[in-house]
């Protein structure tokens, strides 16, 4: 099996905050007005990746890891993950304010769910003037104060917002509050988990006139408490070369602003590479063949490449690796 660079076709989901940002900034196939996310990469149940381009067109994310798990996810991939594939990759468009909500962390989500926790980041693609994020509480607060706050209304008193703009990154660890507000378009690393807790939903209705499912009571153990300054990524933006944003256990995410043609030798990297195309375009090749990626397409280089040629008069690309 030559795997060549692979993209793969989009999982479009519709939500209620969802808006027209996928489509008309970065070039989705949607008719909706309220497309929400595009899973780029995913081996969710239901929801798995078909592959696009090239010989392997129509073959499924996870029937490439099944043919040779070691090959494509690299042999500590397998160690740690077996055959799932430990990440999600997606474009978010908030036309509206997402929920108020947080996620569990492993221990958590595989006592209730039999999942992995959720930790990710997130890399602002677009903001409209004014646009923010609720990131954490602005202050300590105790579980008393928390739940007082819920039955009082007034939840949005206790939390911090960030006004952000382009090129801003956060990084969420598990039990973080958060939310993403109206008028964000966003580039999204996730571990591979749809665990949501979400605990305030600004009282909304979905087009059926119901209010949408809250979990009130199994966020109380997930939720960090502490306010932390932890989240905003500090990163350099040199030109031509591998800038680190984000290390974690979960994922490693550098930023590439190229200028011209970037030759990486990736013979020891013991794992998969995804590239994110969050700005311009780019030919990526490896031993196997190549794919164009531009702004809004997502590519998924196996573990076995052993040197990985980025083509380019401009691009700016996120890498992540395991």
């Amino acid at each position: 099996m030559n795997l060549y660079p692979l993209k793969f076709h989009p999982i479009l989901k519709e939500r209620l905050w969802g808006g027209t940002k996928l489509k008309e900034v970065l070039g989705k196939p949607i008719e909706s007005d309220i497309t929400g996310e595009s899973w780029e990469l995913s081996a969710v149940s239901g929801d798995v990746s078909i592959v696009a381009n090239g010989d392997l067109t129509g073959t499924s994310l996870q029937e490439l890891i099944d043919q040779d798990a070691e090959k494509l996810l690299g042999k500590s991939v397998v160690q740690r993950f077996g055959t799932d594939f430990p990440i999600l990759i997606k474009f978010i468009d908030a036309k509206q304010d997402l929920s108020i909500q947080l996620h569990p962390n492993d221990e958590l989500a595989k006592a209730r769910h039999n999942s992995f926790g959720k930790t990710e980041m997130w890399y602002i693609m677009d903001a409209d003037k004014d646009a923010s994020l609720i990131v954490g509480f602005n202050k300590d607060v105790t579980k008393e104060a928390y739940t007082q706050s819920l039955e009082n209304d007034t939840l949005l008193d206790l939390l911090n917002y960030e006004k952000v703009e382009e090129g801003d990154t956060f990084f969420i660890n598990t039990g973080k509050i958060h939310a993403i507000g109206a008028g964000v378009l966003l580039a999204e690393i996730q571990q591979t988990s749809d665990i949501t807790y979400r605990v305030f939903d600004f009282n909304r209705r979905d087009k059926e006139g119901n209010l949408r499912e809250l979990h009130t009571e199994q966020a109380l153990d997930a939720i960090d408490y502490e306010k932390k300054d932890d989240f905003k990524v500090s990163y350099t933006g040199q030109q031509d070369t591998v800038n680190s944003m984000v290390e974690c256990p979960y994922f490693t995410t550098n930023y590439l602003n190229l200028t011209d043609d970037l030759k990486q030798d990736v013979t020891d990297r013991d794992t998969f590479t995804i590239y994110m195309c969050v700005g311009g375009s780019a030919t990526i090749e490896n031993e196997y063949g190549s794919v164009h990626i531009q702004k809004g397409e997502t590519a998924l280089l196996a573990a076995d490449s052993r040197t990985i040629h980025l083509q380019t008069s401009g691009a700016k690309l996120l890498e992540v690796t395991i």
